[in-house]
């Protein structure tokens, strides 16, 4: 399906009533919270950083003073938090809209693990988030027209999934790592559209990846658990100002599959420019991994034995 040409933040629907979860504190969470609170919806930033979330929403209520914006704590490198945040969404039982799985760490140069043992990537990036969208389910289930976007990267492109080691306990790479966190996150966005549509869950369920985009993850203020930084090779991280697009621009990709009436579950968004680096929204390459139902499926019965999670 080709998009509007050159759609931009102006062109997102007014989204009064909607309530919209997005997980994050900077970067492209701020620049998708700032753009969804200008269009009229609430806001839930939700991040391990309170702090830095509490910046966040004070920043987009400078900007937008009747904004409708709380943050709340999550930390998706520890499933009890997890579960945490999905026991107080639902204790107040209100549908959710659109859940944008957003939040990554990338790169972590020595190999870490989350409370739960996983590696620290695989475990936050997919895992936190698969578990997360189980436990939020009920809440989706009663939204309007409700959406799970879930933000991959150019890195799934040319990643694998090594169900032989997961856990990169025999080897780890940092790149190799964040790239098969984020394949998993592609599959799982089209794991979840295969279910919802079988199920007749009611979800529409899409993928979009940022581009190259100037993030707290591609700079050096990117922080992993134990307070280090996010180690981008030194060249890249010269090079940035010139190879990275903004956030607000990295972010129109999400924002088109958050809300968008044209965006289709099952689907995948990134730039439209070369190599998918840059640019407006645009149908985006789906790798052959991600194409392949049976690894999905074996993907995605691995993170519901890890998780100890299920959807219904």
């Amino acid at each position: 399906m080709k998009t509007k040409s050159r759609w931009t933040a102006a062109d997102i629907p007014p989204q009064d009533g909607r309530l919209i979860v997005v997980t994050g504190t900077g970067g492209l969470a701020y620049e998708a919270a700032l753009s969804l609170a200008k269009a009229g919806a609430g806001v839930v930033l939700a991040g391990r950083n309170r702090i830095k979330g509490e910046a966040s929403a004070q920043m987009i209520r400078d900007v937008i003073p009747d904004a409708i914006i709380r943050v709340e704590e999550l930390d998706l490198a520890d499933l009890a938090s997890v579960e945490a945040f999905g026991g107080r969404m639902c204790d107040k039982n209100q549908a959710i809209d659109t859940l944008i799985n957003n939040a990554a760490v990338m790169m972590v140069p020595r190999r870490q693990v989350t409370k739960d043992g996983f590696e620290m990537q695989f475990g936050t990036n997919h895992l936190g988030h698969f578990a997360l969208t189980a436990h939020l389910m009920p809440l989706l289930r009663r939204g309007h027209g409700a959406r799970v976007v879930t933000v991959c990267a150019l890195a799934a492109d040319s990643a694998e999934i090594d169900f032989n080691d997961p856990q990169c306990e025999r080897r780890y790479r940092p790149m190799a790592a964040y790239g098969q966190s984020k394949l998993a996150n592609l599959m799982f966005s089209l794991g979840l559209h295969r279910r919802s549509r079988a199920g007749r869950w009611g979800i529409e369920s899409i993928a979009a990846h940022p581009g190259l985009s100037r993030t707290d993850l591609s700079g050096t203020r990117g922080e992993n658990r134990d307070g280090g930084e996010n180690k981008m090779p030194l060249p890249l991280r010269l090079l940035a100002p010139f190879l990275l697009q903004p956030a607000d621009q990295g972010a129109l990709p999400v924002l088109f599959a958050a809300t968008a009436p044209y965006a289709e579950s099952g689907s995948y968004y990134g730039p439209d420019g070369r190599g998918e680096r840059k640019g407006f929204p645009m149908p985006a390459k789906i790798p052959s991994a991600a194409q392949n139902e049976a690894l999905v499926d074996r993907l995605w019965a691995t993170s519901e034995q890890l998780t100890h999670v299920c959807f219904q």
